[in-house]
C-alpha cells in the first residue's frame, strides 16, 4: 500500500477510546473502537483484505499521545482472530479481545495458544457466566464481565464461577459510582464504563484555593470582550502556561520557519479566539490533574471541537465558537465533582448555553446526546441520532476525525 493510500485509509477511520481504570482510578488501558467512514463500523469479514491495515491504522490513531505503558484492547471476531491480523499489533502494548461470539473450537484455541506464546495478552469479552466457555476462561489473562443491568447478587454468582481461573476480572459497562464500589468489593481489579463521567458529590466538600483561582480565570476568559493585552498578562504571570504556549506555537502544527520566543508575538499569531480556547484547555487541565480528570478533559476538548467544526458547516443553535463552549463545558461537573448548576454560577455563559448544560430535556439536548454516542463508540445509535437531526453521517465522520486530531495536538501541548 502506498503512502497516499495509507493516508486515505487513516482519513476514513475514526477511533473512539473507552478508558479502563484500576481500583485507584488510574488509567490502565483503553478499548479502541474503530469506525469506517464508509460503513457503520469497522466490521471485519472473511473477504476484507483491508482488515490488517484497518487494525494497524486504528491502533496508530487510537494510541497517539498515550503513555507507552498503557494497554490498548482491540476486538477480534473469530475469522480475524485465527488469521495473521493480530500480529500487526505490538505484543507489549496490545490486548487481543476475544468477542463473546467466539466459541472455543480447536482452531480458535490453537490461535490463542500461539498468541500467548508470542507474548500477547488475551481478554475474553462480555462474559455472563454461561457454560461452554471454560477453555477460553482457562487461557484468558483477563475476563471482562458485563454487569449492565445486573444486581450485585447476580454479579457475585458470576465472580464465584470464575474463582478457579487465574484471569484478572474486569467489570464492563459500569455506569455509576455505586456499582463501581460494589465491583471493587467483589474482587474486580479493572473497570470500564462511564461511571467516571458522573460527578462524585460529597456534601461539604469545597474547591481548593487553586481550583477557585482557575475557575475565576475561566470566567474571565468567557467574558465576551477579553482583550489580547489581558490574555498576555494572564499568561506571563504563570511560568507553566508561558512554557506551554511557546511549546504549542512552535509545534509542527504551525510549521513556522523560525522559533517564536516572545509571549506577545505568540499571542498575536494565535489570535484572541484561538488563544481563549487553548487557555481554557490548559486551565481546565490544571484544575484536575488526576487520570480521571485528564480523561474527562480529553472528552471535553474533543466534544467542544467536534461541535464547533460541525456548526461551521451545518445549522446549529449557536455560533460555532459558542458550540465549542457547549461541548467543552459539558462534563465540567464531573471534572470538579460539583453540581453543574453550582459550577456554572461561577462562569459567565450565555443563558441558552447554560440552560442546555443544566437541562437534559431542553430544546438543545439532542446535541449533547449526539456527543454521548460519539464518546461511547455506539455507532448504530450515533447514526440514528444523526438521522433524527438531519446530519449526514459522512459529515459526522469527517468532523470527528478532524476534531480528534486537533484534540491530540492541543492536549499534547497543554501538559
Amino acid at each position: 500500500m502506498t503512502e497516499h493510500e495509507t493516508q486515505q485509509c487513516y482519513d476514513r477511520i475514526f477511533v473512539a477510546r473507552q478508558p479502563i481504570f484500576t481500583a485507584q482510578m488510574n488509567i490502565w488501558g483503553y478499548e479502541l473502537l474503530f469506525r469506517h467512514g464508509e460503513t457503520q463500523a469497522a466490521v471485519f469479514t472473511d473477504g476484507d483484505q483491508a482488515t490488517t491495515q484497518v487494525i494497524a491504522d486504528g491502533f496508530a490513531l487510537g494510541t497517539r499521545g498515550i503513555n507507552g505503558k498503557i494497554k490498548a484492547l482491540i476486538n477480534f471476531p473469530r475469522n480475524v482472530l485465527v488469521g495473521a491480523a493480530p500480529y500487526v499489533l505490538p505484543a507489549d502494548r496490545s490486548v487481543v479481545e476475544i468477542l463473546e461470539t467466539v466459541l472455543p473450537e480447536d482452531e480458535v484455541m490453537e490461535a490463542c495458544r500461539e498468541l500467548k506464546n508470542q507474548g500477547y495478552t488475551l481478554a475474553l469479552d462480555d462474559f455472563v457466566g454461561e457454560p461452554g466457555f471454560e477453555p477460553l476462561c482457562e487461557i484468558a489473562d483477563i475476563v471482562k464481565v458485563d454487569i449492565l443491568g445486573k444486581s450485585p447478587v447476580e454479579v457475585l454468582a458470576i465472580v464465584k464461577g470464575l474463582r478457579g481461573y487465574k484471569a484478572r476480572l474486569l467489570a464492563e459497562k459500569v455506569e455509576n459510582l455505586d456499582m463501581f464500589n460494589v465491583c471493587k468489593k467483589l474482587g474486580f481489579e479493572l473497570f470500564q464504563g462511564y461511571f467516571f463521567s458522573k460527578p462524585e458529590i460529597v456534601p461539604g466538600r469545597k474547591l481548593s484555593a487553586s481550583q477557585t483561582t482557575k475557575i475565576k480565570l475561566l470566567k474571565e476568559l468567557n467574558e465576551s470582550e477579553a482583550e489580547l493585552s489581558r490574555l498576555v498578562e494572564i499568561i506571563q504571570t504563570d511560568l507553566s502556561i508561558s512554557y506551554r504556549l511557546l511549546k504549542y506555537i512552535n509545534s509542527a502544527r504551525f510549521s513556522l520557519r523560525g522559533k517564536i520566543e516572545s509571549i506577545p508575538r505568540a499571542v498575536n499569531m494565535l489570535g484572541r479566539q484561538n488563544l481563549r480556547q487553548w487557555l481554557q484547555v490548559v486551565i481546565l487541565s490544571d484544575i484536575n490533574s488526576t487520570d480521571k480528570g485528564q480523561e474527562l478533559l480529553r472528552i471535553s476538548v474533543l466534544r467542544g471541537r467536534f461541535l464547533q467544526l460541525l456548526a461551521a458547516v451545518h445549522p446549529a443553535p449557536f455560533h460555532p465558537d459558542s458550540m465549542f463552549v457547549l461541548g467543552f463545558f459539558s462534563v465540567l461537573d464531573a471534572i470538579l465533582d460539583q453540581h453543574m448548576d453550582q459550577v456554572l454560577d461561577e462562569i459567565s455563559l450565555d443563558p441558552d448555553i447554560k440552560g442546555a448544560l443544566i437541562d437534559p430535556h431542553g430544546p438543545n439536548s439532542a446535541w449533547l446526546e449526539l456527543l454521548k454516542e460519539l464518546d461511547r463508540g455506539r455507532w448504530t445509535d450515533l447514526e440514528q441520532k444523526a438521522t433524527q437531526m438531519s446530519i449526514p453521517m459522512n459529515l459526522i465522520d469527517s468532523v470527528a476525525i478532524e476534531a480528534a486530531m486537533w484534540t491530540d495536538e492541543v492536549m499534547g501541548c497543554a501538559s
